[in-house]
């Protein structure tokens, strides 16, 4: 594709870093047929081709944003696939964050949405606010009818009926291996995971320390800044980041890390890519690519201990790809040839590289459209008639169980249990 980007304008590092993915595009379409929203909407500009030439307009032109292209970008889910498709290699991922912090500068968005993404952007990386906004959600659902911003409906519909008990597994300490030591990692714990789902975390570090990890919850370590960064907010989510490396690189200092490891695969995606996000800043520049290069998916980790194989468990579960970890990090044999070692029968569902609808905040901003993609996730899950279903991000597990009533878990979960961990919650009784 062919840009026009001034010499002034080149000297930005954004819009170099756009202008190098724009060139790489040659309008081939492929990228149509994967993405989620054009299959749902069948409008060309909400395909990434489509997008991609609003971006270029948008920042060749170096206007502030307007609300057709703001509505276009709002409704990507940046689940990535149109990544993994594309024979040229372009980078949409830089290139539609890119365009998110520019709307985020330049595009003053109606009331409702300005206090929605406010409200989500204060709320949710902090476990404890995010839990008080769950039982506030819990109680007031029975009332969501009658608020007419289907958002508000949707985040009140969010909360799960029960809200687990704070797990002390989560605040910064160290945890040895069982037996001889074979690494030392750092645990992610996350933020909205804390509050969601604790057994995630514990079962994560039952597995690594029981196959010689010493696993270590950094102090200051906190939420990876993803939710912030895709709504645009660039300084909310660089703060998060920076906390995270400096937390890890102290660690790392101090005693060494083999892995950074992370359980859930949207923070992972965001993780890896804080080299990119600190490119440009001579102070984290270094740090943050260390950072990135530790950052291992927990299935990661666990091929290169190697997972004890286990004889067949007599449960079928169908495995959910999450967007964040098949797209974003390219991961897409390890976690389901973990489960069948561990002795499960691992069945995929029909168009497993379609987003299931949840993208970070997406399922909250954008209900009617993630609710369709809910629909036909499910739908495909369902047809092959598991006993469980397993992902390996708390986003997709939760958009995934509000739509069935089939078991979710975290694959790590069974491959606790499969190791000698405690059966998980949502499959006992």
């Amino acid at each position: 594709m062919q840009t026009t980007f001034t010499p002034e304008q080149l000297a930005d590092p954004g819009i170099a870093r756009s202008n190098e993915i724009l060139r790489s595009c040659v309008h081939c379409g492929f990228c149509t047929a994967t993405c989620p929203t054009y299959q749902v909407l069948g409008d060309e500009l909400d395909s990434p081709r489509g997008r991609i030439y609003l971006i270029k307009d948008m920042l060749e032109q170096g206007r502030p944003a307007d609300e057709k292209t703001v509505k276009h970008i709002d409704r990507c889910l940046s689940c990535l696939a149109c990544m993994t498709t594309c024979p040229s290699g372009v980078h949409y991922m830089h290139l539609v964050d890119h365009a998110r912090a520019h709307i985020e500068k330049t595009y003053r968005r109606p009331f409702m949405d300005r206090v929605l993404r406010a409200v989500l952007a204060r709320v949710i990386p902090y476990p404890g606010r995010f839990r008080l906004a769950l039982l506030a959600a819990r109680i007031g659902r029975p009332f969501a009818w009658a608020i007419p911003d289907a958002r508000v409906q949707a985040m009140m519909r969010m909360a799960p009926k029960t809200i687990p008990p704070v797990s002390r597994n989560d605040d910064p300490q160290v945890f040895p291996a069982q037996g001889e030591r074979r690494m030392r990692v750092a645990l992610m714990t996350g933020c909205a995971q804390k509050a969601l789902n604790t057994d995630i975390n514990d079962a994560t570090i039952r597995l690594l320390r029981r196959l010689g990890c010493e696993v270590v919850v950094a102090k200051g370590a906190g939420c990876c800044g993803a939710l912030t960064h895709h709504m645009g907010k660039e300084d909310l989510a660089h703060a998060s980041a920076a906390a995270n490396i400096r937390a890890w690189m102290a660690e790392k200092r101090a005693a060494g890390l083999d892995a950074i490891v992370i359980n859930t695969s949207g923070c992972g995606t965001t993780v890896k890519d804080y080299g990119h996000m600190f490119r440009t800043d001579p102070a984290l520049a270094e740090d943050a690519a260390t950072v990135a290069g530790l950052a291992k998916d927990i299935s990661e980790v666990l091929t290169r201990l190697g997972l004890p194989e286990g004889a067949p468990k007599g449960l079928r579960v169908a495995y959910h790809a999450a967007c964040s970890l098949q797209h974003g990090q390219q991961i897409k044999t390890a976690p389901k040839d973990l489960l069948k070692r561990a002795g499960f029968e691992v069945v995929e569902p029909a168009d497993s590289h379609l987003c299931c609808g949840s993208a970070g905040t997406y399922n909250l901003l954008q209900p009617e459209i993630s609710a369709e993609l809910k629909r036909r996730k499910v739908a495909t899950l369902e047809a092959k008639r598991p006993q469980v279903i397993a992902a390996g991000n708390i986003g997709c597990m939760m958009q995934i169980g509000s739509g069935t009533g089939i078991p979710v878990v975290h694959t790590v979960e069974l491959l606790d249990w499969a190791t000698g961990g405690p059966q998980p919650r949502a499959l006992q009784g």
